[in-house]
């Protein structure tokens, strides 16, 4: 049975593709292309152009492509746009999720993996945070992508779907071999950020606050390989594949990392000393998100290959280096 990948074209689900085609495995991409890149899906892998909430797309889609699992990574994913403009969010992350849970419901697709966050926690009392931690996102990103999860599980309880819902910590890092990484244009992420910081494409980096109650004032984060996060993806299907019970996952090191350890680390690799302003708190920002991660090694024998900051750093490096080279040809 096929695989269908929505958000297939994007940083994480391109990253998916690569490893379900790595795996031997029929795979097709369901992207609007709104933040997607159609050069991030492989020629050989069928893309069809549109939304998760068109209901007759889906319903066609499911049935012709004949899929058996469902890897959803489509949706919104910056905190701060999502305070700004809440019933955005929610259209596109859980209104949106509905339609493609339903449609799936309809379709008989037996398998269900959802690219869920940490931000469910919101300011979890303890860290690292397990998944028994208390559910209080402060963001309606966060509370868009828990909806979502509660949808997952009553659509469970009542038909014959499974799911397995990953709650990612920072995700950052691109392939090894370079055939994908981060290109959005608005990027968001820090190591994204510092990486074209070091290569002159931005004048200079801001941190935001430098009063958290943290180590040395700067927000602390559990960084995960892309690629990492990728074959835990793949484990999750096999576990669903195989008749395993559906499962919400911490996906992260259980290690964290300060934005200031970040920066330090990119200078270090890169060579460059670039400059760091110090700018305001944003809104929706917790302290600190660093993953107990016992769960998902023991649950799916995940064994991250890349579990290093300076190699995640290292590969984000090399990724902007080749973009900026395309950019240049």
């Amino acid at each position: 049975m096929t695989v269908l990948v929505t958000g297939g074209a994007g940083y994480i689900g391109s990253h998916m593709v690569l490893a379900l085609r790595d795996a031997g495995r029929d795979v097709v991409v369901l992207d609007d292309l709104s933040t997607g890149f159609r050069d991030a899906v492989p020629g050989d892998v069928p893309l069809v152009e549109g939304s998760c909430g068109d209901a007759e797309l889906l319903a066609d889609l499911l049935s012709e492509r004949r899929i058996g699992s469902i890897i959803h990574f489509a949706g919104s994913i910056v905190v701060p746009d999502s305070v700004k403009d809440p019933l955005g969010y929610y259209l596109n992350n859980t209104v949106n999720s509905r339609a493609l849970i339903a449609a799936a419901v309809r379709a008989g697709v037996g398998n269900f993996i959802f690219s869920s966050t940490a931000a469910v926690y919101g300011e979890p009392p303890e860290c690292p945070i397990a998944e028994e931690s208390p559910l209080a996102p402060i963001s309606p990103y966060g509370t868009s992508k828990l909806m979502t999860e509660l949808m997952l599980r009553d659509a469970a309880n009542a038909h014959d779907i499974r799911f397995a819902a990953l709650r990612y910590f920072n995700v950052a890092g691109a392939d090894p071999d370079g055939r994908s990484g981060q290109s959005s244009v608005r990027a968001t992420h820090l190591i994204k950020i510092a990486a074209q910081t070091a290569l002159g494409l931005r004048g200079h980096l801001e941190v935001y606050g430098d009063d958290y109650p943290t180590p040395d004032g700067t927000c602390l984060r559990d960084y995960v390989h892309v690629s990492d996060l990728a074959q835990a993806h793949l484990l999750a299907l096999g576990h669903l594949e195989r008749g395993g019970d559906s499962l919400t996952l911490n996906c992260g090191y259980g290690r964290g990392y300060s934005v200031r350890e970040v920066v330090e680390a990119v200078k270090r690799i890169s060579g460059v000393d670039f400059e760091v302003r110090n700018a305001p708190r944003r809104a929706g920002d917790p302290p600190a998100l660093v993953a107990r991660a016992d769960r998902i090694r023991a649950e799916l024998n995940w064994s991250p290959a890349y579990d290093d900051l300076d190699v995640i750093v290292t590969h984000a490096l090399s990724w902007e280096n080749l973009l900026q080279r395309r950019a240049a040809a």
